[in-house]
């Protein structure tokens, strides 16, 4: 029975992994949204300001990026390590972050207030290493992408990497 439901549930992990990607993409959007702009909630940070006006463009800009699926794998890791060096300074006690208790959970019951930070840093961490799904700008290039198959008399084999032809159909 575990069998039928692991592959039933396989069959879907594609376009669940595409919804993910959106909502996750989407919500670090909007919190850069919310620093840079205002919207849609709270007051804008002045811009150029350091380190919140950076952290707000990138959240914005690889979030908008994640979101459509577009150069996903890059933009998901660089959030990842976004969201890393916010939690390691901005919440771990030992860093120059605010003193508090180790543990990330909320502040109000006695954490640091990380628990976010960890989350987005692995959700993206896990979207870099799959990719961005079926439902993807990137997932519609790579299904326009094919291989020239070259005649070759001598040299090494085509191995497919990254300085081999491409040409779109």
């Amino acid at each position: 029975m575990t069998t039928n439901f692991d592959t039933r549930l396989a069959s879907y992990s594609s376009p669940v992994l595409s919804i993910f990607r959106i909502i996750f993409g989407v919500l670090f959007a909007l919190h850069g949204s919310m620093k840079l702009f205002g919207w849609p909630l709270g007051a804008s940070i002045p811009v150029g300001t350091w380190p919140g006006w950076w952290a707000g463009l990138i959240e914005f800009v690889t979030g908008v990026l994640i979101a459509l699926g577009l150069f996903t794998r890059i933009a998901a890791f660089i959030a990842s390590g976004h969201m890393a060096v916010a939690y390691f300074w901005m919440h771990w006690p030992p860093l120059e972050g605010p003193s508090g208790s180790f543990w990330p959970f909320d502040q109000q019951m006695g954490g640091n207030g990380g628990e976010l930070a960890i989350l987005y840093c692995f959700a993206f961490l896990l979207l870099a290493t799959t990719g961005a799904g079926t439902l993807s700008v990137d997932g519609r290039r790579r299904a326009g992408i094919t291989r020239t198959t070259a005649v070759r008399t001598s040299g090494p084999a085509d191995r497919g990497g990254l300085l081999s032809r491409w040409r779109r159909r």
